[in-house]
């Protein structure tokens, strides 16, 4: 009987207990994650931009980082670097070919904890149909209810790719992405 009633409070327990694993949506309309870049423009400055359209979705548990994904697609006619000219320059073949290549996106392959929130997040790149591996330097920002009766985590990363291993005709450099994502848990 002991047995019984102890196993039945651990039910108990556990009927109540969150699970730690969550599949969460990336909070991109309410303007709570972004997508930002900036790139040298020719040698003697920064041009910074970013894509205003994506989305995504993750999975993430904070006891098992290992396990965690996370998936964005960005539509690349979006770009914006607060130049209407120098975008639609950006759309064409030189540089995003949007008619092309509507999108880019990110999956990834492995998540590693790397102690004190940080991560390091391996994944696939596909910008121009061309596919390139790239690691995410991440760190969790922070996690909880938020004022509307859901739950919430939020992470920023830095990644660069080079500019040649996309194809881009015309070539600066770098690319350094900047990276916030808040998600939504589902």
């Amino acid at each position: 009987m002991k047995k019984l009633l102890i196993s039945t409070a651990f039910l108990g327990l556990a009927a109540v207990m969150p699970a730690k694993a969550a599949d969460y949506i990336i909070d991109y309309k309410g303007a709570h994650a972004s997508v930002n870049f900036k790139v040298k423009h020719l040698g003697y400055s920064w041009l910074t931009g970013r894509f205003n359209e994506f989305d995504g979705k993750f999975s993430y548990d904070d006891s098992n980082v290992a396990a965690s994904k996370i998936s964005i697609t960005i539509e690349t006619a979006s770009v914006d670097s607060n130049h209407a000219e120098r975008d639609k320059h950006l759309k064409t073949d030189d540089f995003l070919d949007v008619t092309k290549f509507s999108t880019a996106t990110f999956v990834s392959t492995k998540v590693e904890d790397q102690g004190n929130g940080k991560l390091a997040i391996t994944g696939n790149f596909t910008l121009q149909g061309i596919t390139k591996e790239l690691v995410i330097d991440a760190v969790k920002i922070g996690e909880g209810d938020d004022p509307w009766g859901g739950y919430r985590v939020g992470f920023s990363g830095t990644t660069a790719i080079k500019m040649s291993d996309f194809g881009y005709k015309m070539d600066f450099g770098e690319i350094l992405f900047d990276l916030h994502i808040e998600g939504v848990r589902q």
